[in-house]
């Protein structure tokens, strides 16, 4: 019951980005803001990231949305899951200015709906339409928007993530946190002091040019985090990408763990007090499925990307499902009894919550989750839907998922071959229990792919 890919001109698999005076322009902006008040009437709040052009940008999508005769609620810097929180219990719909994990000189926008989620494809298509064809709704004098501010709001989404655990659950617990210069610099260490924990910091000024680390939570840019956990003793660090809809962390000795173990982790942990259905892409490693059969649940597979999990999520639960738990294996989990998005604050939270009543430290309970090695490569290819085309027949006798690209399993091992939804190249995913099981499936698969990329 997976979600469907339409195929899309402008955005992407998490809204429309680009580089600031490139790609990313006012112009641009003002005209999807004018496009979406065109589609969606009523009160739409407006949020922004860290990025140095993120005000600029707020300013242009809020023009359009007054123009078009919304009302326009600026709710300030904050994630962008606490954006969509808001949107699901006080707007008609919301914008968000943000490009994620992208480098500094990005920038881009999330459109929301009513519902919190981002918007499906298939009034995407329609939105870009609109912006191609120009066709807005401009009001006249008498009928335009008018804007009003409140940063404020963004307390009801802290607050609601600290009354969802017991009070002080993080008691004698102390916790580092590295919110990259970004937009949980306002949230998380707020979060977890709520939650009774000691809180430390490092990158948690605001500041849009990123001089800690990237905004991509990387190993590498990560050292800083590690070092200040060891120090201090704490019991783990999380970081987070730019608008905070992602958290990954370091265990207690100040070592990576990488996000399909995090998933896996939580997913163990719900699933222990609550058996359902657990919602992921076919990008997502084979440990996730592994650990939660254990325990009496099951997977339903989606394309890449957290809105077709957060729609398919809605979409069972619509038809009587009972689903517990869901996300991506790059940090971005969703907590339906929380909201239908990626959540890096309640992730942290989740996470104090497990400790809390773990007698085991992080690293320990990491080391007891099942191995699986995975290969991942990028491959630069300018038809990357041709050799999709070409690898599907050559591997016509092996198991073929098409939910998207070529999900592919042979013995104990499997493989993901997908187009990139934002560059010209396939990514490549290969991974089996079994090292050599990864490592020969993998070279098997470039003996197909790589005779195709020199024959272009």
């Amino acid at each position: 019951m997976a979600a469907e890919k339409l195929q899309k001109r402008l955005f992407g698999t998490n809204g429309v980005r680009g580089i600031i005076g490139k790609d990313m322009t006012p112009e641009l902006v003002l005209s999807i803001g004018l496009a979406f008040g065109s589609m969606r009437k009523g009160r739409i709040a407006v949020g922004r990231d860290s990025r140095t052009s993120g005000e600029s940008l707020a300013n242009a999508v809020k023009a359009g949305l007054m123009a078009a005769g919304c009302d326009v609620v600026d709710c300030g810097m904050l994630p962008t899951p606490a954006l969509q929180y808001l949107v699901m219990h006080h707007f008609d719909g919301g914008a968000m200015i943000t490009a994620s994990h992208n480098p500094p000189e990005y920038n881009g926008v999330k459109i929301i709906e009513p519902d919190g989620t981002e918007m499906g494809d298939e009034q995407t298509v329609i939105l870009e339409e609109r912006i191609f064809s120009r066709n807005f709704d401009v009001q006249t004098w008498e009928h335009v928007g008018f804007g009003t501010t409140a940063t404020q709001l963004v307390d009801d989404y802290t607050n609601a993530i600290i009354n969802s655990v017991p009070k002080n659950i993080g008691a004698n617990m102390s916790v580092v946190v590295d919110p990259g210069c970004g937009a949980a610099s306002v949230t998380t260490p707020k979060i977890l002091t709520g939650l009774g924990c000691r809180v430390f910091s490092i990158n948690a000024q605001i500041d849009g040019h990123f001089p800690g680390r990237l905004p991509e939570p990387s190993p590498e840019g990560l050292a800083g985090l590690a070092d200040l956990v060891r120090s201090t003793r704490s019991a783990f660090g999380v970081a987070h990408d730019g608008d905070a809809d992602r958290a990954v962390f370091v265990d207690e000795n100040g070592r990576f763990i990488e996000e399909n173990q995090e998933f896996a982790l939580i997913a163990d942990y719900i699933c222990r007090e609550h058996r359902g259905i657990i919602v992921t892409p076919v990008s997502s490693s084979l440990l996730i499925e592994t650990v939660v059969k254990k325990r009496g649940s099951s997977v339903v597979y989606t394309p890449v990307g957290s809105i077709y999990v957060a729609r398919t999520m809605r979409s069972l639960l619509d038809t009587g499902e009972t689903v517990v738990f869901g996300g991506e294996g790059n940090g971005g989990l969703i907590f339906p009894n929380h909201q239908f998005c990626r959540d890096g604050g309640m992730t942290a939270t989740i996470m104090v919550a497990i400790l809390a009543q773990s007698e085991l430290p992080l690293s320990k309970l990491i080391d007891q989750l099942p191995v699986f090695h995975m290969i991942k490569e990028k491959i630069r290819i300018s038809n990357p839907e041709q050799l999709i085309e070409q690898l599907a027949e050559s591997c016509k006798g092996y198991p073929i998922d098409r939910t998207d690209g070529l999900r592919i399993t042979k013995g104990n091992a499997w493989a993901l071959v997908r187009p990139s939804g934002t560059e010209p190249l396939i990514r490549v995913m290969v991974e089996s229990a079994v090292p050599d099981s990864a490592r020969q499936f993998y070279q098997e698969l470039m003996g197909y792919i790589m005779p195709a990329i020199k024959s272009e």
